[in-house]
């Protein structure tokens, strides 16, 4: 395999919601610094909103709402558990997102007066704002990097993350086309590669039919760990109320505020708000398991004409494939409920909270390393966030890269990590990469999907251990099939994360995220603070706490306590 050597002021390593704004805005703040995202697909059509959005949940508009009043609700949403001022940076700048994206060609529905039609689908406050023509939203990102000249390479996926001298130096991966070893040198590198979406095994079996992108396997949360930076609350998972057998929600989120609500099947509500939090899904889990599911999205008593315009907006973003799902079980929203089901579990901080630990300038804790978007620790950060975050990641790379040098890499780190990378090529007829992910993500589903169990999580965390065994059984036959391979090795990094993270806290907290049946009731006292992870010198993964930095806004959590039940 050839060698291609490349350096930059600032690798993006990503080149979706948040890797494109962190490339943009890294221009913005210097027009003559040297900036190039990484993608391991094509820029166009990548990352979690390849096909669009029909909407932003975490719209903070003057009028309506403030950055305080959104980071009360946040806190109150997710246990209290969380860095206030990280999510204070979404309330105070995601209306300037909001308004640069709308001047580069993203349209959001206004209402009949000119003003932004926001919808309220959270328990408190109005944050939902529709993108009926959202589809072409990813397209529209990457024609500004290219204005911005911000340079681009696809199809080449990094693995490694580059640490000497006490700070990040670059990164390592290869071409998925042609196999070359690629070598970036990098003065700042930001990680923007989404959630782990591929850790559970989704109900239909199929290993890309994820909730999540399918090409998100938790690259960033395992480059991250093995550069030494701290992950943070692994042990929150994110679980979604998705239509049964398809890779999609039944999107209250759209059709909430038109009338429809989740019902059981008597057709009776059971939660008063469709926001995703761990407690709606433990709300959702009981329900399903009392005698009174399956549950569903109810429509069918609105009128044809409301119908319709939900239809319109589901079926031509996000996932257009909805359309033909329901048709191929000829089901109508005008006569049928939109059957749901709790999806496989993940990774993921925009969902949930489980991310690479960052400050409120998407700094991680090793010097000149970033973390923005899905992977980066901002509870419930959704799309409006990982857009502030690529921002914060962008400017403050430009400020810290001022004065700075490239540094030469290791070459036994480079020999070490070649070898780890091309490994399955010397084996092509080796276990193939399906089966190894296969088993492994069942592992998961057995053994971590909540309700937690202490014994089968260890029986999990035993065979996640082992399984680095079972990785040196793949063969890969090309450079695509080597790609698979290395999303394997990923996934794995993060299911002994969520193991361990696990194990670790022993309270239950969020809802169904985190529900030990051993300890089933939150235990402020002895944990009301973060469980940190990170590698040590040694190569071992510790667990630690970090406590909760001193709220910015005053939250009285005794008082104000999440619950969504329809008593």
């Amino acid at each position: 395999m050839n060698t291609q050597h490349l350096q930059t002021d600032f690798l993006v390593i990503g080149g979706g919601t948040a890797g494109t704004m962190a490339g943009i805005k890294a221009k913005q703040a210097n027009p003559d610094a040297d900036v190039l995202i990484l993608e391991k697909a094509n820029i166009r059509r990548s990352g979690a909103i390849a096909m669009g959005m029909d909407g932003v949940n975490t719209a903070v508009i003057p009028g309506n709402s403030t950055p305080e009043q959104y980071v009360r609700e946040i806190t109150i949403a997710n246990d209290g558990v969380l860095e206030q001022k990280n999510v204070y940076q979404t309330g105070r700048w995601g209306f300037e997102v909001i308004q640069e994206l709308e001047s580069w060609g993203v349209k959001f529905q206004k209402d009949t007066e000119g003003n932004y039609d926001l919808k309220q689908v959270h328990r408190v406050g109005k944050y939902v704002l529709p993108m009926p023509e959202g589809k072409d939203l990813k397209k529209i990102l990457s024609r500004q990097v290219k204005r911005h000249k911000v340079r681009v390479t696809n199809r080449v996926m990094a693995t490694r993350v580059m640490v000497k001298e006490g700070r990040v130096i670059g990164a390592v991966g290869f071409d998925v086309r042609k196999g070359d070893f690629v070598v970036i040198q990098a003065k700042a590198v930001v990680l923007c590669t989404g959630a782990c979406g591929r850790l559970g095994l989704p109900a239909s079996g199929y290993l890309y039919g994820t909730y999540e992108n399918p090409t998100n396997a938790g690259d960033g949360y395992s480059m991250a760990y093995h550069a030494g930076a701290e992950l943070t609350n692994i042990e929150c998972f994110q679980i979604n109320p998705l239509i049964k057998d398809y890779n999609g929600p039944a999107c209250a989120y759209v059709a909430s505020p038109f009338g429809a609500y989740t019902a059981n099947a008597e057709g009776n509500r059971f939660i008063s708000c469709d926001y995703w939090s761990g407690q709606m899904m433990l709300e959702t889990w009981k329900e399903l398991n009392s005698g009174k599911g399956p549950v569903h999205l109810k429509m069918y008593h609105l009128d044809d004409d409301t119908i319709s315009e939900i239809e319109r907006v589901l079926w031509s973003n996000e996932r257009p494939s909805r359309e033909r799902f329901h048709e191929g079980r000829g089901e109508d929203y005008r006569t049928n409920g939109v059957e749901m089901n709790i999806s496989e579990i993940g990774l993921c901080s925009g969902h949930s909270a489980s991310g690479v630990w960052v400050s409120d300038k998407a700094e991680t804790t090793v010097p000149g390393l970033y973390a923005a978007g899905d992977m980066a620790s901002v509870p419930h950060n959704y799309m409006i966030g990982a857009f502030v975050s690529g921002r914060l990641s962008g400017i403050n790379a430009m400020e810290y890269v001022q004065g700075l040098e490239h540094v030469d890499p290791d070459p036994e780190f480079l020999a070490t990590e070649k070898a780890r990378i091309y490994a399955p090529l010397d084996r092509p007829d080796g276990v193939p990469h399906t089966q190894v992910e296969y088993k492994l993500r069942r592992y998961v589903n057995d053994y971590l999907q909540p309700p937690k169990s202490p014994t089968k999580m260890d029986i999990g965390l035993a065979a996640f251990e082992r399984y680095h065994e079972t990785l040196d059984l793949m063969g890969a036959r090309d450079p695509h099939e080597l790609m698979r391979c290395m999303e394997v090795h990923f996934i794995r990094d993060c299911a002994e994360m969520a193991a361990r993270a696990s194990l670790y806290r022993k309270e239950s907290r969020w809802g169904l995220y985190h529900y030990r049946l051993d300890y089933p009731e939150k235990n402020d006292e002895e944990w009301f603070c973060h469980v940190n992870l990170k590698k040590t010198e040694s190569g071992k993964m510790e667990m630690f706490k970090r406590p909760v930095a001193p709220y910015i806004v005053e939250v009285d959590l005794q008082q104000e306590v999440y619950d969504v039940a329809v008593r």
